[in-house]
């Protein structure tokens, strides 16, 4: 088994994660620092990560968290800025959030142990849906919405083609329902701005088939299996045998 996919199966990041600590030599196999990526590992050799001995593969375990604004989507925050990770009380397994949402940004989130998981939902080939609440200054022209749905021209490329459900008006403000199928930096943000809308409210909605629904802002819950084989199927893939 390749060396980063070892990590990723042990809980200690996904497999691009993992790729990254290789090269920053901060894995050993049997006592000796590798960097090559692409090693290979088997059952009786011994890996460390910061000398800190890894374990055998941990249970898979799938949490969706209702990521309030004013929290860093990450693991650890060189700035102390308040992480999700500090909303996940109780958790006794390492688990990664799997995409990012902007700090003032709310919604669904997911975060989980299964790098294959996440490498499915994260890759670029992937289209998986996303449904996002939106709220952007101003009144969204007919205009707009096409050019939202047809993709528009950022500084990184052009977006993939979005769906726009729902809109409804104030007098200063518009609201709607998008749908991507990517994840391109704080992608929505500069989509609006594209097209002369600020967007002053943000809301991840669902991932597929898994919808937030009413659970609380700041809480978590755990996946069902049924969940986590509806995302598997969403990207394409067969959910693993053990999950919690």
């Amino acid at each position: 088994m390749r060396l980063h996919k070892m990590l990723a199966q042990a809980g200690v990041a996904s497999r691009r994660a993992a790729e990254e600590l290789i090269a920053q030599g901060r894995v050993q196999v049997n006592g000796i620092t590798v960097t090559t990526l692409g090693t290979k590992v088997v059952e009786s050799d011994q890996v460390s990560l910061d000398g800190k001995p890894v374990g055998g593969r941990e249970r898979l375990t799938y949490v969706m968290l209702h990521k309030p604004a004013g929290y860093i989507t990450t693991v650890q925050d060189t700035h102390s800025r308040r992480t999700v990770m500090d909303l996940c009380h109780g958790l006794d397994v390492r688990l990664y959030p799997v995409g990012r949402l902007d700090q003032a940004t709310e919604g669904l989130l997911i975060l989980t142990n299964d790098g294959e998981l996440a490498r499915c939902l994260l890759h670029p080939s992937q289209i998986v849906p996303k449904t996002y609440l939106v709220e952007v200054l101003g009144a969204l022209s007919s205009i707009a919405v096409a050019r939202l749905e047809r993709g528009v021209l950022l500084d990184d490329g052009w977006t993939a083609r979005a769906q726009i459900e729902a809109v409804t008006h104030t007098i200063a403000r518009t609201r709607f329902l998008l749908t991507i199928h990517e994840g391109k930096n704080r992608q929505i943000r500069r989509m609006c701005s594209r097209v002369g809308h600020e967007v002053v409210y943000l809301k991840r909605l669902s991932i597929g088939t898994l919808v937030l629904g009413s659970l609380a802002r700041g809480a978590y819950r755990h996946l069902t299996a049924e969940e986590v084989a509806s995302l598997y199927s969403a990207a394409g893939r067969n959910p693993p045998t053990r999950a919690e």
